[in-house]
């Protein structure tokens, strides 16, 4: 069985910089916290990110947000067939 590697959608609250590392505050399911920006893209406060191992993977528009969010929420009632 392969495994299964998830990225999580968070919002970005703010962004630091830590020597050369920027560093996004992201906020995911009611949880604060602090993440690895890597993405060469533009990502300011307000947008969305995929999050997984504790790095911003990607950023996110409104429609892929509300399509994932979309998912989410079947995989968690257990009515998706991903």
């Amino acid at each position: 069985m392969m495994p299964v590697c998830l990225g999580v959608p968070a919002k970005v609250i703010e962004i630091r910089r830590d020597g050369e590392m920027r560093i996004a505050v992201v906020e995911m399911g009611g949880i604060t916290l602090e993440v690895l920006l890597t993405l060469g893209e533009e990502v300011k406060p307000g947008d969305y990110v995929i999050v997984h191992a504790g790095i911003a993977i990607s950023k996110i528009d409104d429609a892929e947000l509300e399509s994932i969010l979309k998912l989410w929420k079947e995989v968690i009632e257990g009515n998706s067939t991903v």
